[in-house]
């Protein structure tokens, strides 16, 4: 599939596909522990990140976020296409941005985008230890839907059972 122009610039940041220039950005932060702690993957090496970067290359789905100062690439918004005019939303940061409000600024961005051209509803999910994550969500005029007990597992323990996750869903209609 033939990736699809995009290109958002806010204030500080600018919202683009990933070219092959993003490695080291992306490695910072993919390799990061405490940064991939609630996504479905472990942290990555380089040569992980290099084949992680490909597939988001390829992608229409992966929006890089980098800062309009010439800050580099920061992060990353997830925004899938789904069924009923619907996408899902996500998003993973590099740790040393947290807490300035650009993941904030980003999502924002993004779902202005969505809804206006066209999409009824934006949901996310997200592991309800991630406070971070919930919280932004809320702020963003997500609704929590959902409570999901022991409805995934990513890992398994020493002894190959899973480790059961709950799951948070939120969603958000264009009004």
């Amino acid at each position: 599939m033939a990736q699809k122009e995009f290109h958002i610039e806010t204030e500080r940041l600018i919202l683009r596909r990933y070219k092959s220039s993003d490695l080291e950005g992306l490695y910072r932060y993919l390799s990061d522990p405490e940064t991939v702690r609630y996504e479905p993957y472990r942290p990555m090496s380089r040569e992980e990140t290099g084949e992680e970067l490909q597939r988001r290359i390829a992608s229409n789905e992966m929006i890089a976020v980098e800062l309009r100062d010439g800050g580099g690439l920061i992060g990353n918004v997830y925004l899938g296409r789904r069924e009923f005019q619907s996408m899902e939303l996500g998003f993973v940061f590099n740790r040393g941005y947290w807490g300035n409000g650009y993941a904030s600024e980003s999502c924002r961005a993004v779902l202005e985008k969505a809804f206006g051209e066209g999409v009824h509803r934006v949901y996310a999910e997200c592991d309800p230890e991630n406070e971070n994550s919930w919280r932004l969500l809320e702020a963003l005029g997500f609704q929590r839907e959902g409570y999901l007990r022991q409805n995934v597992y990513f890992w398994t323990d020493e002894s190959g059972r899973p480790i059961w996750k709950d799951t948070y869903i939120y969603g958000k209609l264009h009004i």
